[in-house]
């Protein structure tokens, strides 16, 4: 993997696991609009909290990418995914 692509591969990663985390802990606002009952954004995001859980949890994920792909375990030119030679 060169470098471009574990980059590339980190930032699908992170963005992923971003939208994953971001409903965990939502709570909606305690007083609605009186007019349309629409509460808006939640009252406390925590987002600080959730950039460096998402952070930490994406460079986990990317780890086990990386030993995945630098692995013969799971390669289209050895082993059992080879293609048959012609």
């Amino acid at each position: 993997m060169t470098l471009v692509t574990g980059i590339v591969l980190y930032t699908i990663i992170w963005w992923t696991v971003l939208f994953a985390v971001l409903p965990i802990g939502i709570r909606p606002q305690s007083d609605a609009d009186e007019a349309t009952g629409w509460r808006g954004a939640p009252a406390q995001p925590h987002m600080l909290r959730k950039a460096v859980a998402t952070t930490i949890l994406a460079a986990v994920l990317w780890l086990a990418c990386y030993a995945v792909i630098q692995s013969d375990w799971l390669s289209f030119r050895h082993g059992w995914l080879a293609l048959p030679d012609d």
